[in-house]
């Protein structure tokens, strides 16, 4: 999977592939989330706060495992 750096205070890379999110916090943790769909990635690439975006659409409404 294609991890793209992003400009957050929160997250260093995200990625996305077979609808799994990948995301890479800059304190080093990744985890994946299932099911994501494609627009809500494509969304938080294009969303002003990263984290804040996540805490919003992603964080609680999807199963995630730590990688």
């Amino acid at each position: 999977m294609k991890l793209n750096e992003v400009v957050s205070s929160n997250i260093k890379r995200v990625g996305y592939e077979n609808n799994e999110l990948l995301v890479e916090y800059l304190s080093g943790a990744k985890y994946k989330y299932k099911e994501v769909p494609e627009e809500l990635f494509a969304k938080l690439l294009e969303a002003e706060s990263k984290g804040r975006f996540m805490n919003a659409n992603i964080k609680g409404k999807f199963e995630f495992e730590r990688v």
